[in-house]
């Protein structure tokens, strides 16, 4: 649809301008938000989540007639299976029959016997079910399925995955933000405080609610960390390699930050966490982000009197690892 176009309310048939919601379906239509019958919530959660939808009444009357002709059409297709068994039955018992009476069971010269008869319409019912099958397969979208590209856990912690800026949804920065002098003699690990995650979907969800929360409430230019790593195992691109943080005052401008999902008071970080770390932390040396003697360091080492940086589980986690220091 023409972007020059006028959108009409399929609800209520009013002129929509702004806070529309389309129908992913084929029509395309268009409504007013609070037309579609939807929270707040579902609203916000369409927005966000790209595998979430919202389909019209028609586009759902259609999809469920459908499922109706699927379900006839599989019936009728067990009824000419059936059909097709009890007819392969009885030219097994005329076969026998004809080769106990030294009878060849089909005559090409004689097209009007029984047997050719019986080839014919066992070559019909095969074409029919084919047919059938056919149909089913198109109704049902069986064979239309795309691959599932359901993201969760690619990388596990085995390996080192990115989810950059645009598959978590990230709205951009405020402003042009400064760049970082590199490569950093520091690395601060620090909680997010928030619920955990061990899917992408989790994990996508909680670090958009993180830009969210620290752009509205906390007035920042972005969200604080450099990355953040999820309990699936991901990497979730913050800021970056390249730009200063808003981690902890004093320091975001001579050190990177790894926010790890979660508050970690009652509960350790995931294998996958610890793993995928290790491999984050080489790639920045490799790429000469991170200084080769970089210093790793828990925030409340630093900040021991703030206590949103109490993550205890979390630090001991590290405290056998090669550069971890507990000095401020």
């Amino acid at each position: 649809m023409s972007s020059n176009a006028l959108n009409y309310c399929l609800k209520c048939c009013g002129l929509v301008k702004r806070d529309l919601i389309a129908c992913d379906a084929a029509c395309g239509r268009v409504c007013h938000a609070h037309c579609s019958g939807l929270s707040q919530q579902q609203l916000l959660i369409i927005q966000i989540l790209p595998n979430i939808v919202w389909r019209c009444d028609s586009c759902l009357k259609q999809a469920q007639n459908n499922q109706q002709l699927s379900e006839k059409l599989e019936q009728c297709l067990k009824q000419h299976e059936k059909r097709l068994q009890i007819l392969e039955q009885s030219l097994a018992r005329r076969a026998k029959l004809n080769e106990s009476c030294k009878e060849p069971v089909l005559c090409p010269f004689l097209p009007h016997t029984i047997g050719r008869k019986a080839v014919i319409i066992t070559s019909a019912f095969a074409i029919l079910t084919l047919v059938l099958i056919v149909i089913l397969a198109t109704t049902t979208n069986l064979f239309g399925k795309t691959l599932n590209k359901n993201q969760d856990n690619i990388g596990g912690g085995l390996v080192l995955r990115f989810v950059p800026r645009a598959a978590w949804l990230a709205q951009p920065p405020q402003k042009q933000l400064p760049d970082l002098a590199l490569p950093v003699p520091m690395v601060i690990l620090l909680p997010t405080n928030s619920e955990n995650c061990s899917t992408q979907a989790q994990c996508v969800f909680r670090v958009r609610f993180l830009q969210t929360f620290d752009i509205e409430s906390q007035q920042r230019d972005d969200i604080s960390f450099n990355f953040l790593i999820g309990g699936d195992g991901n990497v979730y691109v913050g800021r970056g390699w390249d730009v200063v943080g808003a981690h902890m005052h004093g320091y975001n401008t001579r050190s990177l930050s790894l926010a790890y999902i979660g508050s970690f008071r009652h509960q350790r970080p995931s294998s996958k966490q610890l793993s995928v770390t290790h491999l984050l932390l080489e790639r920045g040396v490799e790429l000469g982000k991170i200084s080769s003697n970089y210093k790793l360091v828990g925030a409340s080492t630093l900040e021991p009197t703030i206590t949103e940086y109490n993550a205890e589980l979390l630090y001991q986690s590290f405290a056998n690892w090669t550069h971890w220091t507990t000095a401020a």
